[in-house]
Order: structure tokens, then C-alpha cells, then sequence
């Protein structure tokens, strides 16, 4: 029995990974980190409930983190110095973090998963992006999320830029001298268009242009349960990697 601690267990993520994790036969919910968690009462009383996270004071094998982006670096760091494998769904790891936390899970002897986005279809459509970038290396994104994500850009599109990046047999021709107040924020040569508004859930396409042509690849997330599917995938898989890896992609046959 895989014992699971989940970090924001009250966000609209954090709801449907505890409804994932209590339908596994072979996963226990011993605890949550969220505020307000005790007051509102929203777990059983087996369940452990935690305001801060240096009031955490028990065990658990996997911990799974859907929080903000100034939360997770701690969270994800408390975890692994606590023997704890984790799954993170939080953007705004910066490169130098993520290094960090693989540097501590490499000396703790831990696997886990940092992924940008849990959807298969935004898995799919970064890697068709990095193989569409090798004939079209002139891309820019344009990712669409809800109004109350905290941060901009998302991290499935600086991923996409940074996937495009590797991907390009020669460098693109984007004009990064002119003025660019209206190409968005530049990320490895990529610009990122972040777009926040009601009604939108998480949706993203990179659009490439080559001479007298152009290739669009676009993904829509229309419903939060449609990441379970990652989120279920990472949870048969932890307790077996033996490195923090970043993506996905690292752990699904594609």
C-alpha cells in the first residue's frame, strides 16, 4: 500500500487527485496540506490535515503537489528531505530550482515527476512541436488558461519553447531587435503569448511559418479531470524511477 500526502488537497486539482488517489486500490490517503482544510472539514478524520508545512509530522511514500508557484521549491525540498517521492503538478520551478531538487533527490536516493502538464494531449502536442521545429524553426505560442492561474507563462509553454528550441536544426528568424511589447514574453527565442480569461480551462497552440506556408499544432483541455489520466500514470510509476525527471513524456511509451 502506497502511502500518498497531497499538497493543495483543497485547489480545484488537488479535489480530483483525491478523488483519484481514494479509488486506487493501492493507495492510502494519510494526509493534506491546505489551509483551511481542518476547518471546513472536507476529509475524514483518518486523514491528517496540515495548515503549514513545518506542522507536518508524518510519514508517507508519495507526496503529490498541486499548489502555487511560491510554495512548491519548499514543499517540493521538505518532501524529498523527508523521504517522500513527489509528483508535482505546480507551475514555476525556475531551471536552477528544478536542478536544485534533483541534485537533493539524486542524495536521498529518489525518483519522482515534475511535469509542466499531465494532459496527454499537451504531451503529445510538445513533442510534435520539437519534431515540427527541425523544418519550421519560426514558432511563437499562444497558451490560454483560466482566470485565476497564478502565473504567466504557463510552464507547459515554456517547455513547448524550450522542446522547440532543441528541436531547431538552425535558428529561427524572430526579430527580437524591433519593438516587441506585443510579442509576448521571449523564451529561448520563442515568444509567449499568455492569454487569462473566465470560461477557459487550459488550451495552448504553437504556430510555425516557413516560406509560403505555415503549421499550427493546437491542444485544449476542457475539463481538470481530463489530467487524472497523467496524474493516475505518475502514481503507477513513482515508486519505481530512480531520478527526479521533468516531463511526462520521461515516464509514457510515445
Amino acid at each position: 500500500m502506497k502511502r500518498v500526502f497531497i499538497a493543495g488537497a483543497t485547489g480545484s486539482m488537488g479535489k480530483q487527485v483525491v478523488q483519484l488517489v481514494e479509488k486506487q486500490a493501492d493507495c492510502e490517503l494519510v494526509g493534506v496540506l491546505a489551509p483551511h482544510a481542518k476547518k471546513d472539514g472536507d476529509f475524514a478524520k483518518t486523514v491528517q490535515c496540515f495548515d503549514q508545512l513545518d506542522e507536518i509530522d508524518i510519514s508517507a511514500d508519495i507526496w503529490i503537489d498541486f499548489t502555487t508557484p511560491q510554495a512548491v521549491f519548499e514543499n517540493v525540498k521538505f518532501a524529498l528531505n523527508h523521504q517522500m517521492r513527489p509528483i508535482v503538478g505546480t507551475s514555476g520551478l525556475t531551471t536552477e530550482q528544478t536542478e536544485e531538487l534533483q541534485k537533493i533527490a539524486e542524495g536521498q536516493q529518489l525518483g519522482g515527476v515534475i511535469a509542466p502538464n499531465f494532459g496527454l494531449s499537451a504531451v503529445l502536442l510538445m513533442k510534435f512541436a520539437q519534431e515540427a521545429a527541425r523544418y519550421f524553426p519560426d514558432a511563437e505560442i499562444i497558451e490560454m488558461h483560466h482566470a485565476d492561474k497564478l502565473d504567466a507563462p504557463s510552464g507547459t509553454a515554456i517547455n513547448t519553447a524550450k522542446m522547440i528550441a532543441k528541436g531547431r536544426s538552425g535558428s529561427g528568424s524572430i526579430d527580437t531587435n524591433n519593438d516587441a511589447r506585443a510579442r509576448g514574453d521571449l523564451y529561448d527565442g520563442v515568444p509567449i503569448h499568455a492569454v487569462r480569461l473566465p470560461g477557459y480551462v487550459a488550451h495552448e497552440q504553437v504556430l510555425f511559418g516557413g516560406p509560403g506556408e505555415a503549421l499550427t499544432i493546437r491542444q485544449d483541455s476542457f475539463d481538470r479531470s481530463s489530467f487524472m489520466q497523467g496524474v493516475k500514470v505518475a502514481l503507477d510509476q513513482v515508486m519505481s524511477l530512480s531520478k527526479l525527471v521533468v516531463g511526462l513524456d520521461k515516464i509514457l511509451s510515445i
